[in-house]
């Protein structure tokens, strides 16, 4: 498993590089965002696999523990605040999961539109 992909958190930087990665299949990993639905439609990272807003985390949360017990899992969204709260919530439960550091306010890489 890449050395990125063992860590709690990763910064922007390091999410573009996974994500390039990603795209050449040398690396796997799913990239939740946890931001609600306005806010995605304004633009989401590009790669992410998933919109989960936290609003309705007790919805979904079962999904991605499941996930997160077969590959890894990145939260993000818009400043890491609310991907950091979820995260504590997986470490409760025994999941590791990945935040992303500074969400997409912080992100330089491709922005995609729904």
């Amino acid at each position: 498993m890449h050395k990125l992909l063992q860590k709690d958190t990763i910064t922007s930087k390091e999410l573009e590089e996974l994500i390039e990665l990603r795209a050449t299949k040398a690396v796997d990993f799913w990239l939740v965002d946890v931001r609600e639905q306005s806010e995605y439609n304004q633009g989401f990272i590009y790669g992410v696999n998933e919109l989960r807003p936290t609003s309705l985390f007790e919805r979904w949360a079962s999904e991605i523990f499941q996930k997160a017990q077969t590959q890894p899992v990145i939260l993000t969204c818009r400043t890491a605040n609310r991907s950091g709260m979820l995260q504590s919530i997986f470490k409760r439960h025994g999941y590791q999961v990945i935040n992303h550091l500074g969400g997409i306010l912080s992100y330089g890489g491709k922005i995609a539109k729904p």
